[in-house]
């Protein structure tokens, strides 16, 4: 039979770093059922019985983010042999709050004290055999990122399996709480397993309402506990979840006493840093200045030679001419050469063109994270993002997006409570991306002679649409409640090591050319035949005037919606239609349905807006503003919701995310262009003027609505929990 071991920890102990140096090569990447947070397994190296689960790192076993869910349930539902579990030596009393609950689940458990190269570095002394007795469980002494000790606390792990050990938990709580605890343990006796029957009676006495439902415990139980646990709590003056955290830490206090020696001294190398990258004045503009490096590193210079090799020569004057010359060469149909070299080869050096500056840009971020500036960064920015309702965690995606929408996505999956990453997920990519910037010159360039003003002003929408969307949407029963506790560990700092961030990068950028480069490339394939393909005299063929093709009778549908917008012609419907697969896509399709002389992307790149005078021909400056709006708010381009619907794992929510989007930027479009021929004399009161006086009533009642507030959990039966 094959062994299971439990990898568990906090953030930023190690964990992933020594999953990676037990497996190898030997991992298994997925999602855990039914949510977005990512599940890791692997084969132990030299035991192809020996399966390690890395699971999510987590603070405590409280039902609060998703992670801790997750992690909970699988060591309750899957029962794992054995428990590994990571302690940060130099971290040891915030780590072993989630040791005292691993102890209390009736599963075998081992700990693995990690960083103690930083610990004897800082001239502290931990006696592990103490230690070990007073946890009742076997302590081993690792640093998982010089691989020591690694591979002696999985064995010690696997023996402990083999053996079938059981650890009993060492810590006493006070006299009144064990006394509770024992009472709740006789009252639920008949419905709690023996092996782990400490822990339910605590997470009965913390009224966890997880654990209430899966016991489905009569009405008679629920009240003799209630009177139990209020018992207690009149008897301490404080609420049983107060209780319980005060009491675990005062067992902890007792063995960090016994078993811990701090050298006495000034503050350490990590804490000195601290005083300035997170001083309440410098950490900004530091942080600015540090961000303004990454960008131009990844995306000004080895990123931009990088993706002008990539798409200029590489694909434009290496493979597909050289696809194309073969194609023509063999005899290949018209329609098959151009699905090839246009749909099928042209859509993979959309994605691959990205890659490079991502890759950079993601080894960059990778160095940052492993180094523990990224966990300053959350900190520094939770003082503001919590006025809009959004975790410090949130500004990390939007500003990894400002780049690229997709590597924002995927990187909310760091933050742990589920609404609040989906909420992220949702407004991301309002912030303008690297591939919306060039429909902001287009725009400046064409209807505004190059105006300065218009590409801040770009910002300045996508950053106020975040923060209305955080207080509308915070204010609704599916996003309500403050933002999860900011916790975090400040991990100490540390060189970043060059495995764990190639291995980082290429994670991140293997999972994007997979998943979301499947998306676009379809797209492309589809997009290249609706424009192509269309009827002339009754025969289905390909035409030379696009007017012509599918795509245009597309648009001739679609325009009409965008009429209230200030763009109602099928030009610019098909424009923002073809937006949906990569932004640029809008500059280009102007371009070619225009016949503007040269590429309009390339035109806007050089600054040559004197020749874009036709793209002119169909918008004033307040449609075409309206226009810009509409497509720097609504729904992202393919690739980008492809990482939407990967990271929401639930195609309902992908298509509310998208929705909401869109609706969004109609309604702001719609209420631009309305109210603008109103104030500048265009037209007088109409119609829609008075459909625009009412969205925005509607913004304006749930911008300051009184919000949903979550009622206070309370012990109660399952019937009423499920009422």
């Amino acid at each position: 039979m094959a062994i299971t071991i439990a990898l568990a920890g906090n953030p930023n102990c190690g964990k992933t770093t020594m999953f990676n140096d037990l497996t190898g090569s030997n991992q298994f990447v997925g999602n855990w059922p039914g949510v977005t947070v990512e599940k890791k397994e692997g084969k132990l190296k030299g035991h192809k019985d020996v399966i390690i689960t890395d699971l999510p790192g987590i603070y405590s076993l409280s039902p609060y983010t998703l992670e801790e869910v997750v992690t909970r349930n699988y060591l309750i539902g899957e029962h794992p042999d054995v428990i590994l579990n990571l302690v940060d030596g130099s971290n040891i009393e915030r780590n072993l709050y989630l040791t005292t609950q691993l102890t209390e689940m009736g599963i075998p458990v081992v700990i693995a004290l990690n960083m103690m190269d930083i610990v004897k570095k800082n001239g502290d002394v931990i006696d592990t055999k103490k230690l070990s007795d007073l946890l009742g469980c076997q302590v081993i002494e690792t640093s998982a990122v010089k691989n020591e000790g690694s591979m002696e606390a999985a064995e010690a792990a696997v023996k402990m399996a083999l053996q079938g050990g059981k650890t009993t938990p060492q810590h006493v709580f006070s006299k009144p709480v064990e006394d509770t605890l024992d009472r709740i343990g006789e009252i639920a006796d008949n419905f709690i397993a023996q092996e782990n029957k400490r822990w339910y009676a605590v997470k009965l006495f913390e009224r966890d309402e997880k654990a209430l439902e899966s016991l489905k415990l009569p009405q008679g139980t629920l009240a003799e506990l209630e009177k139990a646990i209020t018992s207690c709590e009149e008897e301490l003056d404080d609420d049983s979840e107060s209780i319980i955290t005060n009491e675990r830490y005062n067992a902890i206090a007792k063995v960090i006493k016994a078993c811990v020696k701090k050298k006495r001294g000034g503050l350490s190398t990590s804490d000195k840093i601290d005083r300035i990258v997170t001083n309440r004045f410098l950490a900004l503009p530091i942080f600015a200045v540090v961000m303004f490096f990454v960008y131009y590193i990844s995306v000004s210079t080895v990123g931009d030679l990088l993706t002008g090799f990539t798409n200029d020569t590489l694909f434009g004057e290496w493979i597909s001419p050289a696809v194309e010359s073969f194609l023509v060469g063999i005899g290949c149909a018209d329609w098959l050469t151009g699905l090839i070299v246009d749909g099928i080869v042209g859509g993979v050096g959309a994605v691959l063109g990205f890659v490079p500056q991502m890759l950079v840009l993601f080894l960059m971020l990778c160095a940052l994270e492993d180094c523990g500036y990224m966990a300053r960064i959350a900190f520094i920015m939770d003082r503001i993002f919590r006025r809009f309702g959004l975790s410090g965690k949130s500004f990390i995606p939007m500003l990894i997006g400002s780049g690229c929408g997709v590597p924002g996505i995927m990187a909310s999956r760091t933050i742990e409570q589920d609404r609040d990453r989906k909420m992220t997920i949702m407004t991301t990519t309002f912030i303008p991306c690297g591939a919306k910037m060039p429909i902001v010159a287009l725009i400046a360039g064409a209807l505004f002679g190059g105006a300065w003003w218009v590409a801040p002003s770009a910002y300045f929408i996508g950053v106020a649409a975040i923060i209305i969307s955080g207080i509308i949407l915070k204010k609704t029963k599916l996003f309500a409640g403050d933002p999860a506790p900011f916790v975090m560990e400040l991990p100490q700092y540390h060189l970043p090591t060059v495995k764990n961030v190639l291995r980082g990068t290429w994670e991140r950028g293997s999972s994007f050319i997979k998943k979301a480069g499947t998306v676009i490339l379809l797209s492309s394939i589809f997009v290249w035949f609706t424009s192509s393909f269309g009827f002339v005299d009754g025969t289905f063929g390909m035409v030379d005037d696009i007017d012509a093709s599918v795509l245009a009778s597309i648009g001739s549908v679609v325009a009409p919606v965008f009429a209230p917008l200030g763009f109602g012609n099928w030009q610019t419907a098909v424009a923002t239609v073809l937006g949906l697969v990569a932004k640029e896509e809008v500059v280009g399709a102007l371009g070619t349905i225009y016949a503007v002389a040269g590429d309009a992307l390339e035109l806007v790149e050089e600054g040559a807006f004197g020749e874009l005078g036709a793209i002119a021909q169909h918008f004033t400056a307040l449609s075409a503003y309206s226009f810009l709006v509409f497509n720097l708010l609504c729904a992202p381009c393919f690739a980008a919701i492809g990482a939407i619907k990967r990271e929401m794992n639930n195609a309902k929510w992908t298509w509310f995310a998208i929705g909401y989007q869109t609706v969004f930027a109609y309604t702001m479009s719609f209420m631009l262009y309305q109210f603008g021929l109103l104030f500048t004399g265009a037209a007088g009161f109409s119609i829609g003027t008075a459909i625009a006086a009412v969205i925005l009533v509607v913004y304006l009642w749930l911008l300051f609505r009184k919000g949903y507030v979550e009622k206070p959990t309370r012990l109660r039966s399952v019937d009423t929990v499920e009422a």
